[in-house]
């Protein structure tokens, strides 16, 4: 895809539609969760549930969302540590705040998620679509993306020990804000756009994917 001068195009991302008021509500497996408040503690099943303008607090073990459609969601100041949201549906999902150890998003379809302060292990974007994500003010010590098709995705104010770009397909992906330690494929970056001093960085690794040796 050729680039024009506004590359990258910054994500696309809007608040949740939220009621005014909210209806508590008990988390339970494929259930119809509309317009509530959700307190979650232990573990959770909301595997193949419909969550709709809702808020979520939570301080848990695990929560599943397996294969659930979440839409119009807030969650703010959650300690929770596995989040898992393999294959979901997400449109407009906003994370503020709070600890998360694992944040599974393999094969899951993503439209409009922001990711705001908060401090992540581990998060998994495996063979995920997404479009339209922003991660801001995150420390998230691995990001894997194996595979993943991301477009329109921006990172900023962001730390990582470790990223895993093998097999990713980018569009408009903003790395500048995301200060990495290590990428594990620096050749499966294309598509995306990094600072000079990124580029500095990461030249031996490149070089050594190119089977270019280095010598001075």
């Amino acid at each position: 895809m050729a680039r024009t001068a506004e590359s990258p195009a910054p994500p696309r991302i809007s608040d949740p539609d939220l009621p005014r008021e909210f209806e508590p509500a008990s988390p339970a497996r494929s259930a119809d969760i509309i317009a509530a408040r959700l307190e979650l503690s232990g573990t959770v099943d909301l595997a193949y549930a419909t969550l709709e303008q809702c808020t979520v607090s939570a301080d848990a073990e695990a929560v599943d969302l397996t294969g659930a459609t979440v839409v119009d969601v807030e969650m703010s100041g959650a300690r929770i540590a596995s989040l898992r949201m393999r294959d979901t549906g997400v449109r407009r999902l906003r994370i503020a705040g709070g600890r998360i150890g694992t944040l599974d998003l393999s094969e899951a379809r993503i439209s409009e998620l922001e990711l705001r302060d908060v401090r992540i292990d581990y998060l998994n974007l495996g063979a995920a679509k997404v479009t339209d994500l922003e991660i801001s003010g995150c420390a998230i010590r691995t990001i894997d993306m194996p595979q993943a098709d991301l477009t329109r995705v921006r990172f900023t104010a962001t730390t990582s020990d470790e990223v895993d770009p093998r097999g990713m397909r980018a569009t408009d992906v903003d790395l500048r804000g995301l200060d990495a330690m290590t990428y594990l494929d620096a050749n499966s970056l294309r598509g995306t756009t990094l600072s000079s001093f990124q580029v500095q960085q990461l030249a031996p690794v490149i070089a050594a994917g190119l089977g270019i040796q280095i010598k001075d």
